[in-house]
């Protein structure tokens, strides 16, 4: 399993930012994949997940309404657009094959400040 994402970087609070992550190495289309994100002296946490046909969604409730999922399956890659940034958003985003962070690889930074 690889999984690199990408699109992190520094945005002001009510930006937005739309991450990617190439899969390779496994049937990605047959994989529900993950978001998840780690903020400085935290723990991992899990931000949303898709259904391998992109029909289900589901957000932390931190990411409800602010953040979108989609995937690509054509393209093996996922996105997590996030509007509406707050500091608190910032970390390190990973995607993964499964929920607790499974298979993720460096990660992409986001930064969320003034």
């Amino acid at each position: 399993v690889q999984l690199q994402a990408s699109g992190g970087g520094w945005v002001q609070p009510g930006g937005s930012l739309r991450l990617s992550c190439r899969a390779s190495g496994f049937t990605f289309s047959k994989n529900w994949m993950y978001w998840l994100r780690q903020a400085p002296g935290k723990e991992l946490e899990w931000v949303s997940t898709i259904n391998i046909n992109g029909q289900y969604t589901v957000y932390a409730d931190s990411a409800k309404g602010r953040f979108t999922v989609s995937r690509d399956n054509a393209q093996n890659t996922v996105y997590l657009l996030m509007n509406n940034l707050k500091p608190e958003d910032t970390g390190l985003y990973y995607c993964a094959i499964d929920s607790r962070g499974g298979g993720r690889g460096q990660g992409t930074q986001v930064t969320v400040s003034s």
